[in-house]
């Protein structure tokens, strides 16, 4: 049978038909460069168009330089367009190529048509070849003082670059102080803002190191500059407008009278079209007015109009910036805008991010008068397709609870969404019900009496569980089931994985034993003799703790699990007042779409735990890659991943090696004492204990709580050798999605031997030797002294992944390895198995 017919197709214009058609272009470019024939410079284009195309897609054309130069010399712009891209992609990688280009750029420079004196200047200027900089000198220079505004506008800036390849040929060549003067002479408003730019980061650039630069900075401050640059702002462009008012922001006014005055010129840019200059100004306005508190109230009044307008105006992303800055005015004086709350009703239309930041402000208006409005529009939300819109409308309505606005209304919507019989609902309401119950411990009764109808099957989520085993525990007494149902979880510890559900199990069985102890005695010590074999720390510990308080004396156990309670009156915020006091500082930024200040997504410090090239330089992909090096990329993180907050921090921490030395008693079902009257006996004996470590005070609790008490302590049994699959392959985008996601299951020191450093000379001899015993290098860099690698394994009879980041130090012998796990029971047998063939490292 013969094979099917290839389709053929014509190759596209874009992509080279084969590996001659860049030696095809060099001929046919060399056939035009000094062709004056008709229709000669149509012809360039279309090889231009070419040359740029394969360019774009990452092809190599700079074997083409020389023709490409040849072919400039044409009056034609759109060609000395193409050429001047072409040569200013290639002239930084190729600096002896850039050299062919001096002369041509140079000339240009001195044409006639002022576009093409701009363009040359500005190719000039990006060649970015610090050996060429004395070349640029003169052109530039010329360029300052040229008749054309366009040619000057490109030099303004060009001044710039050459203070980034060079700053001391900048500084004495006088630059700064032609840009100062035309700064402040020159009639075109593009020239002046180019000028100013150009001006504020070179002499911020220089002023930590020159007290000129530093007085010249303050100059720009200064009053008569402030007004110069205010009585012209109505000829700026928008973008020079917001150079502008940045500026003026900064500008300490002498008196109130002053203050007054820059208002009044400002007032009408509150009225313009462009978004981005009515915030420049209304971050003005603030500035100003901080000293000021009444004058500050009417800036917030006055500025709510133009707002309001923008973000019912633009695209959504436009809209969306505009909202986070309304978001943060409205979180610093919410009753100022308590009666726009319709403006703030979430749109059919508008996307999750804009219905979030409107949810948010709802929440923050909301007072005596609009509360019932407020609340009624919340809960149609949340029946909203949009779960996480339905989520967070939820969340809002137990917030408002929670400021003291209507709670009867609030309280008996929130148990109407318990009947609605969706699981994100029940979840998201069960968790602002045990709010609401710590805040306000009076409608105990009615609370109850729906949540005890909820079976803790149909409730999955973590938090919303904690919630509901944090309400069978505090209100065990009042809900008849509470024992059974607290029962039925405990039977299924195994089965959850939420350590936050585990330690609120933990703590309502034990209150529930205080409370009703016939009924929960069976479940308390199947809990303790759960949680003490539990391989996460905390849960450990508490269960441990539990054990031995009740050893001590169940009186102060009751006393420390469950004492009075009074009731809770404001809940912690999750942003300090310093921080959103440093957000509003940065108005008009970044920082107010990140609710963020700039130095928690700036700063080295705050980045992602995942940073390669900053932290040891290059680092490389694979460990097989001995003699070819790789440089790795740097792992882009969104915000959320980059920043963590301090709750998020604590639980990524993750399960440890509980290390204790304790040994407590194992559960055993056959030990366990039936009978009321046979509790109360066991309880008034533990109630006269003193404290005592002796056999017969723990026997009394093990035996009620059903724990059998092993004469002599067994040595455990060894755990079986873990073993690793010695193909195991994982690619770099799947280790940086679980390197996110998974917590830290195992931290540890460890010292090497003084073979082993001596060996480290050559990482690569490393990283084949833990290849050896079935850990794979995923990447790896540094230099002496610190070493960075990164590792993974995997388990052979399971897909299970163990990662590894282990950084050693060849100075002090010393090393640190932090482990993340699918299996986190596991992390401890990986952890021996990982440090012993570091053992070995250097020694075979």
């Amino acid at each position: 049978m013969a094979p099917p017919a290839q389709s053929q197709r014509s190759p596209s214009p874009s992509q080279p038909s084969g590996k001659g058609e860049v030696s095809d272009l060099k001929l046919q470019l060399r056939q035009h460069a000094g062709s004056r024939a008709p229709g000669a410079d149509d012809a360039k284009r279309e090889l231009f168009k070419k040359v740029i195309s394969y360019m774009t897609i990452g092809i190599d054309v700079s074997s083409l330089f020389g023709e490409m130069v040849m072919c400039s010399v044409t009056s034609d712009i759109v060609l000395k367009k193409m050429c001047y891209l072409y040569v200013g992609n290639y002239a930084k990688g190729n600096p002896d190529l850039a050299l062919l280009t001096i002369n041509f750029l140079q000339k240009d420079c001195k044409d006639e048509d002022p576009m093409i004196r701009g363009l040359a200047l500005r190719s000039l200027c990006s060649l970015r070849v610090a050996n060429l900089v004395e070349y640029l000198v003169g052109p530039l220079g010329s360029g300052l003082k040229d008749s054309n505004s366009y040619v000057r506008t490109v030099a303004a800036s060009a001044v710039l670059k050459l203070y980034h390849i060079s700053a001391s040929t900048c500084v004495d060549a006088d630059f700064p102080a032609i840009l100062k003067h035309l700064m402040l002479n020159d009639q075109d408003t593009q020239v002046v803002a180019n000028c100013l730019s150009s001006l504020q980061e070179i002499w911020s650039s220089e002023a930590s190191t020159s007290e000129e630069a530093s007085r010249e900075r303050e100059a720009l401050l200064s009053k008569p500059v402030i007004y110069y640059f205010l009585n012209r702002i109505k000829e700026f462009s928008e973008w020079a407008q917001c150079l502008v008012l940045e500026l003026v922001a900064n500008y300490v006014p002498s008196d109130n009278s002053e203050i007054f005055d820059i208002m009044n010129l400002l007032e009408d840019r509150l009225q313009h079209a462009n978004g981005a200059v009515v915030l420049a100004t209304i971050k003005v306005f603030l500035q100003l007015t901080l000293s000021m508190a009444d004058v500050h109230q009417q800036v917030y009044e006055r500025i709510k109009a133009p707002l309001l307008t923008l973000v019912s105006s633009g695209s959504q992303e436009q809209s969306y910036a505009v909202l986070s800055h309304l978001h943060l005015l409205v979180m610093r004086a919410p009753i100022l805008f308590s009666s726009d709350y319709k403006h703030f009703y979430c749109q059919y239309n508008e996307p999750s991010y804009v219905k979030k930041l409107k949810l948010e402000m709802l929440t923050a208006v909301a007072n005596e008068s609009n509360t019932y409005e407020i609340v009624t529009e919340l809960c149609e939300y949340a029946a909203n397709v949009d779960i996480p819109i339905a989520r967070e409308s939820i969340r809002a309505v137990g917030k408002i609870a929670l400021q003291q606005y209507d709670v009867n209304a609030i309280v008996d919507r929130l148990l109407q969404f318990l009947e609605m019989e969706k699981d994100y609902v029940t979840a998201e309401t069960l968790v602002l019900v045990k709010d609401l119950l710590r805040k306000y411990p009076q409608w105990s009764h009615d609370c109850i009496a729906v949540v005890g109808n909820i079976s803790s099957k149909n409730v999955q989520e973590p938090k919303a569980k904690a919630a509901l085993i944090w309400m069978l525990g505090e209100y065990s007494q009042d809900m008849h089931d509470a024992p059974y149902v607290l029962e039925s979880v405990v039977d299924n510890w195994d089965d959850e994985h939420s350590a936050e559900v585990r330690l609120h199990l933990l703590t309502a069985v034990l209150k529930c034993f205080l409370k009703r102890p016939p009924e929960t005695q069976k479940a308390l010590g199947a809990a303790l003799a759960a949680g003490l074999a539990d391989f996460h720390q905390d849960v450990h510990d508490r269960a441990l703790f539990y054990y031995r308080l009740l050893q001590y004396n169940v009186s102060v156990a009751e006393r420390v699990v469950n004492p009075p309670k009074q009731a809770v009156s404001v809940f912690a915020d999750t942003q300090s007042s310093e921080v959103k006091d440093r957000i509003f500082d940065e108005f008009n930024s970044l920082s107010v779409v990140y609710q963020k200040p700039s130095y928690m997504f700036t700063d080295k410090e705050h980045r992602g735990p995942f940073e390669f090239s900053d932290e040891l330089g290059s680092l490389s992909i694979g460990a097989d890659s001995a003699d070819n090096v790789v440089p790795a990329q740097r792992v882009e993180a969104n915000d959320k991943d980059l920043l963590l907050s301090t709750s998020e921090k604590e639980e990524s921490r993750g399960a440890t090696n509980n290390g204790s030395a304790y040994n407590a008693p194992m559960y055993d079902g056959t030990s366990m004492p039936t009978g009321a009257s046979q509790l109360q006996s066991e309880l008034a004996i533990s109630n006269t204990m003193v404290p005592s470590h002796s056999p017969s005070s723990s026997l009394a609790v093990d035996d009620l709580l059903g724990l059998g008490v092993p004469l002599a302590p067994a040595s455990p049994p060894p755990p079986p050798p873990l073993k690793l699959n010695e193909k195991a392959v994982l690619d770099p985008g799947t280790f940086q999605q679980k390197w996110r996601q998974l917590p830290i299951s195992l931290s540890q020191d460890y010292s090497m031997s003084p073979q082993g450093v001596a060996a480290l000379t050559r990482p690569q001899a490393f990283l084949r030797h833990m290849q050896g015993h079935s850990i794979h290098c995923i990447a790896s860099g540094g230099q002496a002294p610190n070493f960075k690698f990164f590792f993974f394994a995997q388990k052979a009879e399971e897909p299970s992944t163990f990662l590894v980041e282990c950084i050693i130090n060849t100075s002090s012998a010393k090393g640190q390895i932090k482990i993340k796990a699918d299996d986190q029971s596991m992390s401890q047998a990986f952890s021996t198995s990982f440090q012993s063939a570091l053992s070995k490292f250097g020694t075979t």
